[in-house]
């Protein structure tokens, strides 16, 4: 009897812990995210993108994301399994000077290995360390 028991919990905890990664990956469609920190630069957030933050929306079917750095747009192939994610160069869309800010923001994705939620807000991974925070676009 504690044998059927055990196995009873223990198929429950399997079947939650793959439903948890599923509805991970899902959370990740179906909205735009919006950058509101990223780590490494010498200057405050809000003076690197005082005007327009960084976005991003994942497209599952193309598997590509598309966004605005802060000045141009971008899109760029990306990779996922369960909690680690890869993207592609990301490439502009229009070619507008606007500073260095976007360049940090496109070259930190291309270090990104990973990403986990946290309070309803996207964390891209370097690591087990979050390089950059989103916040869904209401």
């Amino acid at each position: 009897m504690k044998t059927v028991i055990i196995l009873f919990f223990s198929a429950i905890l399997l079947a939650e812990s793959c439903g948890e990664a599923k509805s991970n990956a899902e959370a990740l469609y179906g909205t735009t995210w919006e950058l509101e920190y990223i780590s490494g630069p010498r200057i405050a957030f809000e003076g690197l993108f005082p005007e327009k933050k960084p976005q991003i929306t994942f497209d599952k079917e193309s598997g590509k994301v598309s966004g605005t750095d802060s000045c141009n747009g971008y899109s760029a192939d990306y990779e996922l399994a369960e909690n680690t994610i890869v993207f592609g160069d990301p490439g502009p869309t229009t070619m507008m000077f606007c500073g260095g800010s976007e360049r940090q923001f496109l070259e930190m994705m291309k270090k990104i290995d990973g990403y986990s939620f946290e309070d309803g807000k996207l964390n891209l991974l370097v690591g087990e360390v979050p390089m950059m925070r989103f916040k869904k676009v209401e």
